[in-house]
Protein backbone atom coordinates (compact mmCIF):
# COMPACT_ATOMS: atom_id res chain seq x y z
CA UNK A 1 0.00 0.00 0.00
CA UNK A 2 2.99 2.29 0.48
CA UNK A 3 3.40 2.62 -3.33
CA UNK A 4 -0.18 3.77 -3.91
CA UNK A 5 0.10 6.27 -1.06
CA UNK A 6 3.21 7.85 -2.63
CA UNK A 7 1.70 7.65 -6.14
CA UNK A 8 -1.48 9.35 -4.92
CA UNK A 9 0.60 12.21 -3.48
CA UNK A 10 2.49 12.47 -6.81
CA UNK A 11 -0.71 12.67 -8.85
CA UNK A 12 -2.15 15.23 -6.44
CA UNK A 13 0.87 17.51 -6.79
CA UNK A 14 0.90 17.12 -10.57
CA UNK A 15 -2.80 17.90 -11.04
CA UNK A 16 -3.49 20.59 -8.41
CA UNK A 17 -4.22 23.60 -10.65
CA UNK A 18 -4.96 25.86 -7.68
CA UNK A 19 -1.36 25.90 -6.46
CA UNK A 20 1.97 26.63 -8.17
CA UNK A 21 3.75 23.45 -9.24
CA UNK A 22 5.74 21.97 -6.33
CA UNK A 23 8.70 20.84 -8.46
CA UNK A 24 10.87 19.92 -5.46
CA UNK A 25 8.05 17.90 -3.94
CA UNK A 26 7.39 16.09 -7.22
CA UNK A 27 11.08 15.24 -7.64
CA UNK A 28 11.29 13.96 -4.05
CA UNK A 29 8.32 11.65 -4.59
CA UNK A 30 9.79 10.33 -7.86
CA UNK A 31 13.05 9.55 -6.09
CA UNK A 32 11.25 7.66 -3.32
CA UNK A 33 9.12 5.67 -5.77
CA UNK A 34 12.13 4.89 -8.00
CA UNK A 35 14.08 3.64 -5.01
CA UNK A 36 11.13 1.48 -3.91
CA UNK A 37 11.00 -0.08 -7.41
CA UNK A 38 14.78 -0.76 -7.40
CA UNK A 39 15.57 1.58 -10.34
CA UNK A 40 19.10 2.98 -10.76
CA UNK A 41 18.22 5.97 -13.00
CA UNK A 42 15.27 7.74 -14.63
CA UNK A 43 15.81 10.28 -17.44
CA UNK A 44 13.27 12.50 -19.23
CA UNK A 45 14.08 14.25 -22.50
CA UNK A 46 12.06 17.09 -24.04
CA UNK A 47 12.16 18.07 -27.74
CA UNK A 48 10.40 21.06 -29.31
CA UNK A 49 9.92 19.15 -32.57
CA UNK A 50 10.94 15.92 -34.37
CA UNK A 51 13.93 17.67 -35.93
CA UNK A 52 15.38 18.38 -32.48
CA UNK A 53 14.88 14.73 -31.56
CA UNK A 54 16.59 13.58 -34.77
CA UNK A 55 19.60 15.83 -34.05
CA UNK A 56 19.80 14.80 -30.40
CA UNK A 57 19.09 18.33 -29.22
CA UNK A 58 16.43 19.33 -26.75
CA UNK A 59 16.37 19.42 -22.96
CA UNK A 60 17.38 16.60 -20.62
CA UNK A 61 15.96 16.20 -17.09
CA UNK A 62 17.34 13.56 -14.75
CA UNK A 63 14.66 12.84 -12.17
CA UNK A 64 16.53 10.00 -10.39
CA UNK A 65 20.12 8.78 -10.53
CA UNK A 66 21.95 6.52 -8.03
CA UNK A 67 25.20 6.93 -9.94
CA UNK A 68 25.36 3.18 -10.61
CA UNK A 69 25.50 1.74 -14.11
CA UNK A 70 22.31 0.12 -15.28
CA UNK A 71 20.56 -1.29 -18.34
CA UNK A 72 17.51 0.21 -20.08
CA UNK A 73 14.41 -1.68 -18.99
CA UNK A 74 11.56 0.55 -20.23
CA UNK A 75 10.83 3.63 -22.40
CA UNK A 76 7.69 5.79 -22.74
CA UNK A 77 7.34 8.42 -25.50
CA UNK A 78 4.55 11.00 -26.00
CA UNK A 79 4.05 13.37 -28.98
CA UNK A 80 1.89 16.46 -28.27
CA UNK A 81 -0.56 18.13 -30.62
CA UNK A 82 2.07 20.73 -31.57
CA UNK A 83 4.61 17.97 -32.30
CA UNK A 84 6.73 18.52 -29.20
CA UNK A 85 8.02 15.25 -27.77
CA UNK A 86 8.49 13.98 -24.21
CA UNK A 87 10.36 10.73 -23.63
CA UNK A 88 11.26 8.91 -20.42
CA UNK A 89 13.70 6.02 -19.97
CA UNK A 90 14.41 4.06 -16.80
CA UNK A 91 17.39 1.87 -15.97
CA UNK A 92 18.16 -0.92 -13.48
CA UNK A 93 21.39 -2.50 -12.28
CA UNK A 94 22.07 -5.89 -13.92
CA UNK A 95 22.61 -7.43 -10.48
CA UNK A 96 19.05 -6.62 -9.46
CA UNK A 97 16.36 -9.32 -9.87
CA UNK A 98 14.02 -8.58 -12.81
CA UNK A 99 10.86 -6.63 -12.13
CA UNK A 100 7.79 -8.65 -11.35
CA UNK A 101 4.74 -8.06 -13.51
CA UNK A 102 3.22 -5.96 -10.74
CA UNK A 103 6.40 -3.91 -10.34
CA UNK A 104 6.63 -3.37 -14.11
CA UNK A 105 3.02 -2.16 -14.22
CA UNK A 106 3.81 0.29 -11.42
CA UNK A 107 6.95 1.54 -13.21
CA UNK A 108 4.95 2.01 -16.42
CA UNK A 109 2.17 3.83 -14.54
CA UNK A 110 4.60 6.27 -12.90
CA UNK A 111 6.46 6.84 -16.18
CA UNK A 112 3.29 7.56 -18.16
CA UNK A 113 2.03 9.87 -15.44
CA UNK A 114 5.36 11.71 -15.35
CA UNK A 115 5.65 11.99 -19.14
CA UNK A 116 2.04 13.17 -19.36
CA UNK A 117 2.73 15.82 -16.74
CA UNK A 118 5.98 16.95 -18.39
CA UNK A 119 4.51 17.02 -21.91
CA UNK A 120 1.41 18.92 -20.72
CA UNK A 121 3.54 21.56 -19.01
CA UNK A 122 5.95 21.67 -21.94
CA UNK A 123 3.03 22.11 -24.31
CA UNK A 124 1.83 25.04 -22.20
CA UNK A 125 5.34 26.53 -22.32
CA UNK A 126 5.60 26.06 -26.08
CA UNK A 127 2.19 27.63 -26.68
CA UNK A 128 3.24 30.59 -24.52
CA UNK A 129 6.53 30.75 -26.40
CA UNK A 130 4.75 30.68 -29.74
CA UNK A 131 2.36 33.38 -28.55
CA UNK A 132 4.98 35.72 -27.15
CA UNK A 133 8.05 35.02 -29.26
CA UNK A 134 8.63 34.90 -33.01
CA UNK A 135 10.29 32.06 -34.93
CA UNK A 136 13.76 33.44 -34.17
CA UNK A 137 13.07 33.69 -30.43
CA UNK A 138 12.62 37.47 -30.22
CA UNK A 139 9.85 38.86 -28.01
CA UNK A 140 7.02 39.73 -30.43
CA UNK A 141 4.18 42.24 -30.68
CA UNK A 142 1.92 40.21 -28.35
CA UNK A 143 4.65 40.35 -25.76
CA UNK A 144 4.97 44.09 -26.41
CA UNK A 145 1.24 44.63 -25.89
CA UNK A 146 1.25 42.58 -22.70
CA UNK A 147 4.28 44.47 -21.33
CA UNK A 148 2.92 47.93 -22.16
CA UNK A 149 -0.47 47.25 -20.63
CA UNK A 150 1.07 45.76 -17.50
CA UNK A 151 3.45 48.70 -17.08
CA UNK A 152 0.55 51.06 -17.73
CA UNK A 153 -1.52 49.46 -14.98
CA UNK A 154 1.23 49.44 -12.36
CA UNK A 155 2.41 52.96 -13.24
CA UNK A 156 5.96 51.95 -14.23
CA UNK A 157 5.49 53.18 -17.81
CA UNK A 158 5.25 56.85 -16.82
CA UNK A 159 8.43 58.80 -17.45
CA UNK A 160 9.95 56.14 -19.70
CA UNK A 161 10.59 56.41 -23.45
CA UNK A 162 9.16 54.21 -26.20
CA UNK A 163 11.26 53.77 -29.35
CA UNK A 164 10.42 52.31 -32.73
CA UNK A 165 13.52 51.71 -34.81
CA UNK A 166 14.44 50.19 -38.14
CA UNK A 167 17.86 48.81 -39.08
CA UNK A 168 18.76 50.92 -42.13
CA UNK A 169 19.56 49.03 -45.32
CA UNK A 170 19.94 45.74 -43.48
CA UNK A 171 19.40 43.96 -46.79
CA UNK A 172 22.81 45.28 -47.84
CA UNK A 173 24.36 43.67 -44.76
CA UNK A 174 22.62 40.43 -45.80
CA UNK A 175 24.28 40.73 -49.20
CA UNK A 176 27.62 41.70 -47.69
CA UNK A 177 28.07 38.93 -45.11
CA UNK A 178 25.39 36.37 -45.97
CA UNK A 179 22.09 35.51 -44.33
CA UNK A 180 23.54 33.42 -41.51
CA UNK A 181 26.04 36.09 -40.46
CA UNK A 182 23.40 38.81 -40.81
CA UNK A 183 21.13 36.87 -38.42
CA UNK A 184 24.02 36.75 -35.96
CA UNK A 185 24.59 40.50 -36.40
CA UNK A 186 20.90 41.25 -35.77
CA UNK A 187 20.89 39.15 -32.61
CA UNK A 188 24.13 40.76 -31.36
CA UNK A 189 22.72 44.24 -32.08
CA UNK A 190 19.51 43.32 -30.22
CA UNK A 191 21.41 41.98 -27.22
CA UNK A 192 23.71 45.01 -27.15
CA UNK A 193 20.80 47.43 -27.10
CA UNK A 194 18.88 45.36 -24.53
CA UNK A 195 21.80 45.84 -22.16
CA UNK A 196 21.48 49.64 -22.43
CA UNK A 197 17.77 50.03 -21.72
CA UNK A 198 18.04 50.24 -17.95
CA UNK A 199 15.71 49.12 -15.18
CA UNK A 200 12.35 48.09 -16.58
CA UNK A 201 13.60 48.39 -20.16
CA UNK A 202 12.52 45.77 -22.70
CA UNK A 203 13.07 45.10 -26.39
CA UNK A 204 10.65 43.56 -28.92
CA UNK A 205 10.73 42.66 -32.60
CA UNK A 206 7.77 43.59 -34.79
CA UNK A 207 9.08 41.65 -37.78
CA UNK A 208 11.93 41.87 -40.28
CA UNK A 209 14.31 44.61 -39.15
CA UNK A 210 11.74 46.61 -37.18
CA UNK A 211 11.85 46.74 -33.38
CA UNK A 212 10.28 48.52 -30.41
CA UNK A 213 12.14 49.32 -27.19
CA UNK A 214 10.90 50.59 -23.86
CA UNK A 215 13.71 52.52 -22.21
CA UNK A 216 14.35 54.11 -18.82
CA UNK A 217 14.65 57.90 -19.27
CA UNK A 218 18.16 58.06 -17.84
CA UNK A 219 19.37 55.47 -20.37
CA UNK A 220 17.80 57.07 -23.45
CA UNK A 221 20.89 59.01 -24.56
CA UNK A 222 23.08 55.89 -24.52
CA UNK A 223 20.43 53.86 -26.35
CA UNK A 224 20.04 56.48 -29.09
CA UNK A 225 23.81 56.78 -29.51
CA UNK A 226 23.92 53.01 -30.02
CA UNK A 227 21.07 53.13 -32.53
CA UNK A 228 22.60 55.97 -34.51
CA UNK A 229 25.72 53.99 -35.34
CA UNK A 230 27.51 50.99 -33.85
CA UNK A 231 30.02 48.40 -35.05
CA UNK A 232 28.67 44.89 -34.48
CA UNK A 233 30.96 41.83 -34.58
CA UNK A 234 30.10 38.39 -35.91
CA UNK A 235 31.92 35.07 -35.60
CA UNK A 236 30.62 32.94 -38.48
CA UNK A 237 32.54 32.53 -41.78
CA UNK A 238 35.81 33.66 -40.31
CA UNK A 239 34.33 36.54 -38.32
CA UNK A 240 34.39 40.29 -38.83
CA UNK A 241 32.28 43.32 -38.03
CA UNK A 242 29.78 45.55 -39.77
CA UNK A 243 28.49 49.04 -39.06
CA UNK A 244 24.77 49.09 -38.24
CA UNK A 245 22.76 52.31 -38.39
CA UNK A 246 19.12 52.78 -37.44
CA UNK A 247 16.26 55.20 -37.97
CA UNK A 248 14.29 55.78 -34.78
CA UNK A 249 11.10 57.46 -33.62
CA UNK A 250 10.85 58.26 -29.90
CA UNK A 251 7.99 59.19 -27.61
CA UNK A 252 8.85 60.46 -24.14
CA UNK A 253 5.99 59.13 -22.02
CA UNK A 254 4.63 61.86 -19.68
CA UNK A 255 4.32 61.25 -15.94
CA UNK A 256 0.53 61.60 -16.12
CA UNK A 257 0.18 59.29 -19.15
CA UNK A 258 -2.62 56.73 -19.01
CA UNK A 259 -2.64 53.95 -21.58
CA UNK A 260 -5.97 52.61 -22.83
CA UNK A 261 -4.57 50.38 -25.57
CA UNK A 262 -1.27 49.76 -27.33
CA UNK A 263 -2.22 52.18 -30.13
CA UNK A 264 -1.88 55.12 -27.71
CA UNK A 265 1.89 54.66 -27.94
CA UNK A 266 2.40 52.82 -31.24
CA UNK A 267 0.78 55.52 -33.36
CA UNK A 268 3.13 58.13 -31.93
CA UNK A 269 6.39 56.22 -32.31
CA UNK A 270 5.44 54.95 -35.78
CA UNK A 271 4.71 58.51 -36.98
CA UNK A 272 8.06 59.67 -35.64
CA UNK A 273 9.81 56.64 -37.10
CA UNK A 274 8.34 57.25 -40.57
CA UNK A 275 9.71 60.80 -40.45
CA UNK A 276 13.11 59.40 -39.45
CA UNK A 277 13.10 56.87 -42.29
CA UNK A 278 12.37 59.51 -44.91
CA UNK A 279 15.34 61.49 -43.64
CA UNK A 280 13.47 64.79 -43.79
CA UNK A 281 13.99 65.51 -40.09
CA UNK A 282 17.08 63.45 -39.30
CA UNK A 283 17.42 59.76 -38.47
CA UNK A 284 16.40 60.22 -34.83
CA UNK A 285 12.99 61.92 -34.47
CA UNK A 286 11.06 62.71 -31.28
CA UNK A 287 7.27 62.74 -31.44
CA UNK A 288 5.31 65.90 -30.74
CA UNK A 289 1.85 67.12 -31.73
CA UNK A 290 3.19 69.10 -34.71
CA UNK A 291 4.54 65.83 -36.11
CA UNK A 292 1.01 64.43 -36.22
CA UNK A 293 -0.16 67.55 -38.05
CA UNK A 294 2.68 67.22 -40.56
CA UNK A 295 1.62 63.62 -41.10
CA UNK A 296 -1.91 64.74 -41.95
CA UNK A 297 -0.52 67.37 -44.32
CA UNK A 298 1.59 64.69 -45.99
CA UNK A 299 -1.47 62.52 -46.59
CA UNK A 300 -3.27 65.48 -48.14
CA UNK A 301 -0.37 66.22 -50.50
CA UNK A 302 -0.19 62.57 -51.57
CA UNK A 303 -3.91 62.65 -52.32
CA UNK A 304 -3.66 65.89 -54.33
CA UNK A 305 -0.56 64.93 -56.32
CA UNK A 306 -2.11 62.84 -59.16
CA UNK A 307 -4.64 65.55 -60.08
CA UNK A 308 -2.00 68.28 -59.73
CA UNK A 309 0.25 66.45 -62.17
CA UNK A 310 -2.63 65.89 -64.58
CA UNK A 311 -3.60 69.59 -64.38
CA UNK A 312 0.00 70.72 -65.06
CA UNK A 313 0.27 72.56 -61.74
CA UNK A 314 4.01 71.82 -61.56
CA UNK A 315 6.23 74.32 -63.38
CA UNK A 316 9.92 74.62 -64.17
CA UNK A 317 11.84 77.54 -62.67
CA UNK A 318 15.41 78.01 -63.89
CA UNK A 319 18.25 79.26 -61.70
CA UNK A 320 21.17 80.49 -63.84
CA UNK A 321 24.74 79.25 -63.49
CA UNK A 322 27.17 82.02 -64.34
CA UNK A 323 30.77 81.91 -65.55
CA UNK A 324 32.74 83.62 -62.78
CA UNK A 325 35.40 85.04 -65.13
CA UNK A 326 33.17 86.43 -67.92
CA UNK A 327 29.72 86.79 -66.37
CA UNK A 328 28.25 84.76 -69.23
CA UNK A 329 25.30 82.44 -68.69
CA UNK A 330 26.86 78.99 -68.61
CA UNK A 331 23.90 76.82 -67.68
CA UNK A 332 20.95 76.56 -65.31
CA UNK A 333 19.38 74.25 -62.78
CA UNK A 334 15.74 73.29 -63.33
CA UNK A 335 13.77 73.60 -60.09
CA UNK A 336 10.21 72.50 -59.47
CA UNK A 337 7.53 74.93 -58.34
CA UNK A 338 3.98 73.83 -57.51
CA UNK A 339 1.48 76.59 -58.22
CA UNK A 340 -1.97 75.75 -56.88
CA UNK A 341 -4.84 78.18 -56.84
CA UNK A 342 -2.48 81.03 -57.74
CA UNK A 343 -0.19 80.33 -54.76
CA UNK A 344 3.23 78.69 -54.70
CA UNK A 345 3.48 75.57 -52.51
CA UNK A 346 7.01 75.67 -51.02
CA UNK A 347 9.15 72.70 -52.20
CA UNK A 348 10.00 71.83 -48.59
CA UNK A 349 6.30 71.04 -48.05
CA UNK A 350 5.88 68.57 -50.91
CA UNK A 351 9.25 67.21 -52.12
CA UNK A 352 10.01 65.26 -48.88
CA UNK A 353 6.45 63.91 -48.92
CA UNK A 354 6.69 62.69 -52.51
CA UNK A 355 10.06 61.11 -51.70
CA UNK A 356 8.30 58.76 -49.28
CA UNK A 357 7.11 56.73 -52.26
CA UNK A 358 7.55 56.62 -56.02
CA UNK A 359 5.52 59.80 -56.63
CA UNK A 360 8.84 61.68 -56.69
CA UNK A 361 9.93 59.56 -59.67
CA UNK A 362 6.84 60.54 -61.61
CA UNK A 363 7.51 64.19 -60.81
CA UNK A 364 11.20 63.96 -61.80
CA UNK A 365 10.34 62.49 -65.20
CA UNK A 366 7.60 65.07 -65.67
CA UNK A 367 10.07 67.88 -64.96
CA UNK A 368 12.61 66.39 -67.36
CA UNK A 369 9.90 66.35 -70.03
CA UNK A 370 9.11 70.05 -69.44
CA UNK A 371 12.81 70.95 -69.64
CA UNK A 372 13.13 69.06 -72.94
CA UNK A 373 10.07 70.85 -74.31
CA UNK A 374 11.68 74.22 -73.51
CA UNK A 375 15.07 73.27 -74.96
CA UNK A 376 13.47 72.00 -78.14
CA UNK A 377 11.50 75.24 -78.50
CA UNK A 378 14.63 77.37 -77.92
CA UNK A 379 16.51 75.39 -80.56
CA UNK A 380 13.66 75.76 -83.04
CA UNK A 381 13.55 79.52 -82.35
CA UNK A 382 17.27 79.81 -82.97
CA UNK A 383 17.98 81.00 -79.44
CA UNK A 384 21.20 80.52 -77.56
CA UNK A 385 20.81 77.30 -75.53
CA UNK A 386 22.73 76.31 -72.40
CA UNK A 387 23.00 73.00 -70.59
CA UNK A 388 20.19 72.45 -68.08
CA UNK A 389 20.61 70.28 -64.99
CA UNK A 390 17.66 68.23 -63.74
CA UNK A 391 17.51 66.65 -60.29
CA UNK A 392 16.79 62.95 -59.88
CA UNK A 393 15.76 61.42 -56.57
CA UNK A 394 17.54 58.42 -55.03
CA UNK A 395 14.21 56.62 -55.34
CA UNK A 396 15.04 55.94 -58.99
CA UNK A 397 18.22 54.04 -58.39
CA UNK A 398 16.83 50.57 -57.84
CA UNK A 399 14.82 50.87 -61.07
CA UNK A 400 16.71 49.01 -63.83
CA UNK A 401 14.75 50.98 -66.46
CA UNK A 402 15.81 54.43 -65.19
CA UNK A 403 18.32 55.10 -67.99
CA UNK A 404 15.91 53.79 -70.63
CA UNK A 405 13.18 56.14 -69.35
CA UNK A 406 15.51 59.17 -69.26
CA UNK A 407 16.75 58.53 -72.80
CA UNK A 408 13.20 57.96 -74.01
CA UNK A 409 12.09 61.38 -72.72
CA UNK A 410 15.12 63.22 -74.10
CA UNK A 411 15.05 61.52 -77.49
CA UNK A 412 11.30 61.94 -77.91
CA UNK A 413 11.96 65.71 -77.98
CA UNK A 414 15.05 65.35 -80.20
CA UNK A 415 17.20 67.15 -77.62
CA UNK A 416 20.99 66.73 -77.97
CA UNK A 417 22.24 64.72 -75.01
CA UNK A 418 24.98 67.21 -74.18
CA UNK A 419 22.37 69.83 -73.30
CA UNK A 420 21.07 67.75 -70.38
CA UNK A 421 22.79 67.28 -67.02
CA UNK A 422 21.43 64.81 -64.46
CA UNK A 423 22.06 66.04 -60.94
CA UNK A 424 22.35 63.48 -58.14
CA UNK A 425 22.64 64.34 -54.46
CA UNK A 426 25.63 62.98 -52.54
CA UNK A 427 23.32 61.45 -49.95
CA UNK A 428 22.18 59.01 -52.63
CA UNK A 429 25.11 56.83 -51.52
CA UNK A 430 22.80 55.33 -48.89
CA UNK A 431 21.00 53.39 -51.63
CA UNK A 432 24.12 51.36 -52.35
CA UNK A 433 27.24 52.17 -54.32
CA UNK A 434 26.54 49.48 -56.96
CA UNK A 435 23.19 51.03 -57.93
CA UNK A 436 24.71 54.52 -58.01
CA UNK A 437 27.62 53.30 -60.15
CA UNK A 438 25.29 51.61 -62.62
CA UNK A 439 23.22 54.77 -63.01
CA UNK A 440 26.11 57.24 -63.33
CA UNK A 441 28.05 55.07 -65.78
CA UNK A 442 24.97 54.48 -67.90
CA UNK A 443 24.09 58.18 -68.08
CA UNK A 444 27.69 59.11 -68.88
CA UNK A 445 27.98 56.50 -71.67
CA UNK A 446 24.85 58.01 -73.24
CA UNK A 447 26.63 61.38 -73.55
CA UNK A 448 24.57 63.04 -70.83
CA UNK A 449 26.37 65.11 -68.22
CA UNK A 450 26.31 64.00 -64.58
CA UNK A 451 26.66 66.24 -61.54
CA UNK A 452 27.17 65.39 -57.88
CA UNK A 453 25.13 67.85 -55.83
CA UNK A 454 25.86 69.12 -52.29
CA UNK A 455 29.38 67.71 -52.36
CA UNK A 456 30.93 67.60 -48.88
CA UNK A 457 27.67 67.28 -46.97
CA UNK A 458 27.78 63.47 -46.76
CA UNK A 459 30.35 61.11 -45.33
CA UNK A 460 31.86 59.36 -48.36
CA UNK A 461 32.72 62.27 -50.61
CA UNK A 462 36.19 61.23 -51.77
CA UNK A 463 35.22 57.60 -52.43
CA UNK A 464 32.18 58.84 -54.30
CA UNK A 465 34.13 60.85 -56.87
CA UNK A 466 37.04 58.43 -57.11
CA UNK A 467 35.12 55.56 -58.63
CA UNK A 468 32.46 57.25 -60.80
CA UNK A 469 32.59 59.22 -64.10
CA UNK A 470 31.15 62.55 -62.94
CA UNK A 471 31.35 65.70 -65.08
CA UNK A 472 30.34 68.36 -62.57
CA UNK A 473 30.96 68.85 -58.86
CA UNK A 474 28.55 71.18 -57.06
CA UNK A 475 29.90 72.59 -53.81
CA UNK A 476 27.45 73.25 -51.01
CA UNK A 477 27.29 76.87 -49.86
CA UNK A 478 28.33 75.80 -46.35
CA UNK A 479 31.91 75.60 -47.65
CA UNK A 480 32.01 79.30 -48.53
CA UNK A 481 34.19 81.21 -46.01
CA UNK A 482 32.32 84.20 -44.54
CA UNK A 483 34.87 86.13 -42.47
CA UNK A 484 38.46 86.16 -41.28
CA UNK A 485 37.94 84.07 -38.11
CA UNK A 486 40.10 81.02 -37.41
CA UNK A 487 37.29 78.64 -38.31
CA UNK A 488 36.79 80.42 -41.60
CA UNK A 489 40.50 80.25 -42.37
CA UNK A 490 40.07 76.50 -42.14
CA UNK A 491 37.02 76.75 -44.40
CA UNK A 492 39.09 78.79 -46.85
CA UNK A 493 41.74 76.07 -46.98
CA UNK A 494 39.14 73.34 -47.50
CA UNK A 495 37.33 75.32 -50.19
CA UNK A 496 40.55 76.12 -52.07
CA UNK A 497 41.70 72.51 -52.05
CA UNK A 498 38.36 71.07 -53.16
CA UNK A 499 38.25 73.47 -56.11
CA UNK A 500 41.85 72.62 -56.96
CA UNK A 501 41.17 68.88 -56.70
CA UNK A 502 38.10 69.08 -58.92
CA UNK A 503 40.03 70.93 -61.63
CA UNK A 504 42.92 68.47 -61.50
CA UNK A 505 40.66 65.47 -62.03
CA UNK A 506 38.78 67.22 -64.82
CA UNK A 507 35.52 68.17 -63.09
CA UNK A 508 33.71 71.43 -63.65
CA UNK A 509 33.22 73.09 -60.26
CA UNK A 510 30.01 74.97 -59.45
CA UNK A 511 29.53 76.73 -56.10
CA UNK A 512 25.96 77.14 -54.85
CA UNK A 513 24.64 79.86 -52.56
CA UNK A 514 26.70 82.74 -53.98
CA UNK A 515 24.87 85.74 -52.55
CA UNK A 516 27.39 88.59 -52.16
CA UNK A 517 30.27 90.32 -53.94
CA UNK A 518 32.57 88.85 -51.26
CA UNK A 519 31.42 85.35 -52.19
CA UNK A 520 32.14 86.05 -55.84
CA UNK A 521 35.64 87.35 -55.00
CA UNK A 522 36.37 84.12 -53.07
CA UNK A 523 35.41 82.06 -56.12
CA UNK A 524 37.66 84.16 -58.35
CA UNK A 525 40.60 83.96 -55.95
CA UNK A 526 40.35 80.19 -55.80
CA UNK A 527 39.70 79.51 -59.48
CA UNK A 528 36.13 78.19 -59.21
CA UNK A 529 34.62 78.43 -62.69
CA UNK A 530 30.88 78.64 -62.11
CA UNK A 531 28.57 80.29 -59.58
CA UNK A 532 24.90 79.79 -58.75
CA UNK A 533 23.02 81.95 -56.30
CA UNK A 534 20.96 85.04 -55.50
CA UNK A 535 23.84 87.39 -56.31
CA UNK A 536 23.00 86.72 -59.94
CA UNK A 537 19.43 85.44 -59.95
CA UNK A 538 16.80 83.64 -57.97
CA UNK A 539 15.04 80.71 -59.70
CA UNK A 540 13.13 82.28 -62.61
CA UNK A 541 9.93 81.33 -64.44
CA UNK A 542 10.62 80.29 -68.00
CA UNK A 543 9.61 83.67 -69.50
CA UNK A 544 12.12 85.52 -67.31
CA UNK A 545 14.85 82.97 -67.87
CA UNK A 546 14.47 83.28 -71.65
CA UNK A 547 15.45 86.94 -71.29
CA UNK A 548 18.69 85.80 -69.63
CA UNK A 549 19.48 83.64 -72.66
CA UNK A 550 19.76 86.84 -74.66
CA UNK A 551 22.18 88.77 -72.42
CA UNK A 552 25.89 88.93 -73.23
CA UNK A 553 27.14 89.07 -69.64
CA UNK A 554 25.72 89.50 -66.16
CA UNK A 555 28.49 92.03 -65.55
CA UNK A 556 27.14 94.30 -68.30
CA UNK A 557 23.40 94.18 -67.66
Amino acid sequence: MRFYELFGQLVSKMTDMNKPADIAGIENLLIRISSMLRLSKGVTRLYRNPREEELGLGETLCCYDTGKEGILIHKVRVVTSVMSIAEMKVYMEESEPPLTDTEFERVDLVMRTTVSYVSRNRLRDIVAELAYRDDAGYLNIRSLESALMKKGRDGSLAGMAAIHYNLRHFSLINQQVGRECADEVMRAHYDGLAGLLGSGGQLFRLGGDNFVAVCAAENLEDALGYLYKVKVPYTLNGGGEVTVRSSAGIYRIPRDFRIENIGDIMEKILNASRAAQTGTEGRIVFYDETLAQRRENAKMIQQMFPDALLNREFHVYYQPKVNVATGELGGAEALCRWIRGGKVVPPIEFIPVLEQNNDICRLDYYMLGLVCEDIRRWLDEGRKVVRISVNMSRRHFTDPDMLKTILGIIDSHSVPHELIEIELTETTTDVGFKDLKRVVEGISEAGIYTAIDDFGVGYSSVNLIRGLPWNVLKLDKSFLPLDSSASDRVSDIIFRNIVSMSKEIGLECVTEGVETKEHLDILRENGCEMAQGYYFDRPLPVEEFEKRLDIVSYYRR
